[in-house]
Parts: C-alpha cells; sequence; structure tokens
C-alpha cells in the first residue's frame, strides 16, 4: 500500500484532534458547539482554517471579531495572536493545516 489513510472524528461532539504531524505539515480537525471556544494562543506556524461546516469566529492580534463561513480558507501569518471560537447556533467544523510543521521553528 502506498497510501497512508488518516480517520477523522465524525458527528458533533467538541473535538480536537491531531490528525498528520510528520516533517512537512500538521493537520488537525476540531468540532466546535455554540459558545465553544480554544484557548487564546499564538500561531506556532503558517496556519491555514479551513473551514468545512458553520461558522468561525476569530479575532487575531487585538483586532474586533470577524465571522468566516464554511467553504472558506484563512490563512493566519506565524506568532499571530489567536482567539478562536464558534458563537454560532450550527455547529462549527473546520480543519488548521500548519507548514511547516511547528517542529521547523526553533524559538
Amino acid at each position: 500500500m502506498i497510501e497512508k489513510i488518516y480517520e477523522i472524528t465524525t458527528g458533533n461532539n467538541k473535538t480536537i484532534e491531531k490528525i498528520v504531524d510528520d516533517n512537512h505539515v500538521n493537520i488537525n480537525h476540531m468540532i466546535l458547539n455554540k459558545d465553544e471556544a480554544l484557548p487564546l494562543h499564538f500561531a506556532n506556524s503558517n496556519v491555514y482554517m479551513v473551514i468545512v461546516r458553520g461558522n468561525l469566529t476569530l479575532a487575531l492580534n487585538e483586532k474586533e471579531f470577524a465571522t468566516y463561513t464554511y467553504g472558506q480558507i484563512i490563512n493566519i501569518p506565524y506568532k499571530t495572536k489567536m482567539n478562536v471560537s464558534n458563537t454560532n447556533e450550527q455547529v462549527l467544523e473546520f480543519f488548521v493545516v500548519k507548514s511547516p510543521n511547528p517542529r521547523h521553528y526553533n524559538d
């Protein structure tokens, strides 16, 4: 078998899971329900957030919160302060792609 298969959690329960963590990329999968959030943190790589369901509420650095919807991909630069949540009724599901893998930074 040449390919490698990765599994993701399905459903509506809060999920934060690392799917791929190799030398090239780090891919996480997340599901958040209304009023659930990630801890406030700084991007530890160049980050792409791929929204596949719902609406993502996001504040970067000291900016106001903005809402992004399914079908959008948000690129967030390295070391940007991130405040990620779901303030909407619909379940939010998204993937976080970090490239290069954060282990390549020597901070």
